[in-house]
């Protein structure tokens, strides 16, 4: 029986525009990572947090690595313990996913140690309660692709149904992160609890055809509908230039360019030929807008949360 285990859940682009709380993607370039070790006392203890990781609790309630893994613990009545260590390879707020990648990491760890090994839909429920910590709300659009790979549609909660979605090959991503930090509370707080009926058409269309895009193999598609109606118009001014680095995406030849998550790192789908043109104008864009940035292009791949070192 395995008794030390190291698992990596790469970071995300969450909601990809048109999907809030439903879909997102992995960005393979970075992650975080856990080791979990078994212990005979029982209980969930986090012995150390490193990397890039800032001022995080290292109480496990109060930690989404540590919460994720003690609702294994409760759910599975382990009698056993589990001491854990998080490198954190993700900036914090920084609209990548980290406190997602964090609790799927842990769990996938913890997992590898079990006599019986829970499925991959009780892991994506036991991760969800630690992303709660962080964001105050249940929704998986992070932790599905974190799990599961690729690009992700998540429909339900209590019950969620987990659909992998095609991603024309031709295309990557290119992920821009200003250095600044939005909270996923305060991003979300300052959102409109109702939408017009004509948006939440034009939304829905959009969803549908960007969707049918991918599975299609439809770039024209893609593009058309890669449109954030609701959601991006809101969380936009939080973000200093931010319409100055979409403009500058779409005018390198980007397919659709939007908020990663709750910001402030914007993404953009291109081309491959495209891509490095594309990053350069966002890079430029925050930069004449006085904001560093730290910037990659990924492959949209269908690899997720893993066991690393056993």
């Amino acid at each position: 029986m395995l008794t030390d285990v190291t698992a990596f859940a790469p970071a995300t682009v969450a909601n990809v525009g048109i999907g809030f709380d439903i879909l997102g993607h992995t960005v393979e370039a970075i992650g975080d990572r856990v080791r979990v070790r078994r212990s005979d006392e029982p209980g969930v203890r986090i012995t150390e947090i490193r990397g890039i990781a800032g001022a995080l609790p290292i109480e496990p309630e109060r930690n989404t690595a540590g919460r994720a893994v003690q609702a294994m613990v409760e759910d599975l009545r382990i009698d056993f313990g589990f001491e854990m260590q998080i490198e954190k390879g993700i900036p914090l707020a920084s609209g990548l996913g980290g406190s997602a990648a964090s609790a799927v990491a842990a769990v996938v760890a913890a997992n590898a140690l079990l006599v019986q090994p829970a499925p991959p839909l009780r892991l994506l429920m036991y991760a969800m309660q630690g992303e709660i910590v962080a964001s105050g709300s249940a929704h998986l659009d992070n932790i599905a692709p974190s799990l599961f790979g690729g690009l992700v549609l998540t429909v339900g909660i209590d019950h969620p149904r987990v659909k992998k979605i095609p991603v024309p090959a031709s295309l990557r991503c290119v992920i821009v992160h200003p250095h600044m930090h939005l909270g996923t509370r305060e991003a979300r707080a300052i959102l409109k609890a109702d939408v017009s009926r004509s948006d939440f058409v034009w939304q829905t269309a959009n969803l549908a055809g960007f969707i049918s895009g991918c599975y299609s193999d439809d770039l024209d598609m893609i593009r058309d509908s890669f449109n954030d109606v609701i959601i991006e118009p809101q969380r936009s001014s939080l973000i200093p230039g931010f319409a100055a680095v979409k403009r500058a995406a779409m005018s390198a030849g980007a397919l659709g360019c939007s908020i990663s998550g709750a910001g402030p790192t914007v993404f953009a789908w291109s081309e491959i030929q495209y891509a490095e043109a594309v990053r350069g104008g966002m890079v430029a864009a925050f930069a004449s807008h006085g904001l560093a940035a730290d910037d990659w292009i990924s492959k949209i791949e269908n690899y997720g949360a893993r066991v690393v070192k056993a």
